[in-house]
């Protein structure tokens, strides 16, 4: 890998991480209402951001995110101080004006499809955007992703089917980030395997597998297959393995539940390599702590929905 690219990985993985822990903080301090996150997920996030062909229209790449996938729209270009903002409910939140859970992404310009709470219906929305990419052409795809614990849910099921039907195969990369345990349930309590990716091969989808960990890994795992996808119009299913560092949500606690740490495992990596020193490395930690730092003060200031804001956004209306 570049070392440009290398080092640019990491530096949007500690923003991601430093934002993630500022809305923790947040919540713990009563200056947001719930947490929902996904630190240590960033070595695959991140990449998946990069590689995204960002824009609006069936000509680019649409998103079908859920709610652990910050670090993902923060790799496109998303300001930390939005997801404070989604956090606080201010009126200022781009992504629901106030409305939303934080996490729950909703970006029209660059066809991130708003996200929701139930689990794993995002694998059925994703079909329709994906159906209007397979009559449109091009080489734009959907991408979806969730979790291991949301493959026992019948949408994803419905996804591998409709996905792969002979002649109507859609232009679809489904992920699931395979962090081994749903909610507080341990996955081999409920998965008969940890190759979820393996249910793939009945409907003929082509699959794999990747350390969701490695940023390096997982960009050359993307890569090959959103190229497939791009070029052949047909589905791919990606498993990466990833850790969850934290609770589930703030509705458990968001504690600390330790295992491995992609950010300490790249940047010891990088110190390897001879491109980042572990001096270097805190000097960006402390760099993206003090801006959350700001941006939390900032977003205090700013204001919150009122009652005439009660009808905002329940009707559409087309621009003039």
């Amino acid at each position: 890998m570049d070392p440009k690219l290398a080092l640019h990985i990491h530096d949007v993985m500690v923003q991601s991480r430093q934002t993630e822990e500022a809305l923790i903080r947040m919540m713990r301090s009563g200056h947001g209402y719930f947490w929902i996150g996904g630190p240590g997920e960033e070595a695959f996030g991140v990449p998946l951001g990069l590689l995204v062909d960002k824009g609006s229209g069936p000509a680019h790449d649409y998103l079908h995110l859920h709610y652990r996938s910050s670090c993902t729209v923060m790799a496109m270009g998303t300001a930390p101080i939005d997801l404070l903002r989604q956090m606080r409910s201010t009126i200022t939140d781009p992504f629901s004006g106030g409305r939303n859970f934080a996490g729950h992404l909703s970006i029209p310009q660059w066809n991130v499809v708003p996200g929701t709470s139930t689990i794993e219906t995002q694998y059925v929305t994703a079909l329709g955007t994906a159906w209007v990419q397979r009559r449109h052409g091009g080489t734009g795809i959907s991408i979806v992703n969730g979790g291991d614990a949301g493959t026992a849910e019948g949408d994803f099921a419905s996804c591998l089917n409709w996905s792969s039907r002979p002649g109507q195969e859609l232009p679809i990369l489904m992920i699931v980030t395979h962090n081994g345990i749903g909610i507080s349930t341990p996955a081999a309590q409920v998965q008969n395997t940890p190759a979820l990716h393996e249910r793939a091969i009945p409907f003929g989808i082509r699959h794999g597998r990747v350390d969701g960990n490695d940023p390096q890994a997982s960009w050359a795992a993307l890569q090959e297959a959103m190229a497939y996808v791009r070029t052949e119009r047909r589905p791919f299913l990606l498993q990466a393995d990833v850790s969850r560092l934290y609770g589930h949500s703030s509705s458990s606690g968001a504690r600390p539940e330790g295992g491995r740490d992609c950010l300490s495992e790249y940047e010891a990596k990088l110190a390897d390599q001879g491109l980042l020193s572990p001096q270097q490395a805190a000097q960006i930690h402390e760099r993206w702590r003090e801006h959350l730092r700001d941006a939390v003060h900032q977003v205090l200031k700013e204001p919150m929905p009122t009652k005439d804001d009660v009808f905002t956004h329940i009707f559409y209306r087309a621009p003039d």
